[in-house]
């Protein structure tokens, strides 16, 4: 049954992770209603560190889908136009770094619940509906034409994602590039490559932390929540570039505002707790 726990999950974060809704959220809903029934003996410790683990699945589909765009990064000193595009990359990440470093603990610990990821995930759909009733006409279409400071802006914005836990950094980055002139498409490619980084980061900083907890979760059951997050992260990428470059974000606005009712009321009936998840 653990097995089956780690696959769901595992199934979860890989769609979740790169759509603007939110694997914080699906991960927490799936969660608190799983462990109960099968996987009885983790306890919240575990789940919440098995939930950072299967992070790294997803994070090495967006190096494999974009393998020939990262083997470029050995050109940056002679190509001017790779230095800029990852210079912009590294750029778009210090802010979200910068606010993780200094505020991460406190913002886990304060504001980590299901209620405040419940109203991120509302708040959040209503203003890419907004973004997006109100857009203009985009200027950049490939992510080699971002600027850093364009990257400044759209990482300013990704911030969202860290200080209200729920609101989705692909959201969070995807807004943030269409409000600085990318098209949709551009604008996803652009936060994957974000995601890669600052995933990554946080990834491996909080598996140093755990990796006591990690010990108890088993190998097996690690191999498959990363393989199947790996797996399932790949087909969502390929998915949602398909799926922007002839479609808007409104049907994932329409989304996150009837997951967030649905995890209010799990929380009214008392089927979900909205205790600390920290």
């Amino acid at each position: 049954m653990d097995a089956l726990y780690s696959i769901i999950l595992g199934i979860v974060e890989g769609i979740t992770e790169f759509l603007p809704i939110s694997s914080t959220g699906h991960l927490i809903v799936a969660g608190e209603l799983l462990r109960g029934s099968l996987a009885p003996t983790w306890t919240k410790e575990m789940s919440s560190a098995f939930e950072v683990i299967i992070q790294g699945g997803a994070i090495l589909s967006v190096l494999v889908y974009y393998w020939k765009d990262f083997l470029k990064v050995r050109d940056v000193r002679r190509d001017p136009v790779q230095r800029q595009l990852w210079t912009s990359v590294i750029i778009g990440c210090i802010p979200a770094v910068v606010l993780g470093v200094l505020f991460g603990s406190t913002i886990k610990r304060l504001l980590f619940t299901p209620s405040v990821v419940a109203w991120a995930l509302i708040v959040g759909g209503i203003l890419i509906w907004l973004v997006e009733s109100r857009r203009v006409t985009p200027r950049v279409h490939r992510v080699e034409e971002i600027t850093p400071i364009k990257a400044l802006g759209i990482g300013a914005v990704q911030c969202l994602a860290l200080l209200w836990p729920g609101f989705s950094r692909s959201a969070s980055s995807i807004l943030g590039g269409m409000m600085m002139g990318l098209d949709r498409p551009t604008a996803t490619q652009f936060s994957f490559y974000l995601g890669f980084l600052t995933l990554g980061g946080a990834a491996l900083l909080d598996l140093v932390k755990s990796r006591e907890v990690l010990a108890q979760i088993g190998v097996l059951n690690m191999a498959l929540g990363i393989g199947v997050s790996f797996i399932v992260a790949y087909l969502s990428i390929g998915w949602l570039l398909r799926f922007v470059s002839t479609n808007d974000f409104k049907p994932f606005a329409v989304y996150r505002v009837v997951v967030g009712v649905i995890i209010l009321a799990l929380i009214a009936t008392g089927v979900l707790s909205n205790a600390s998840l920290a």
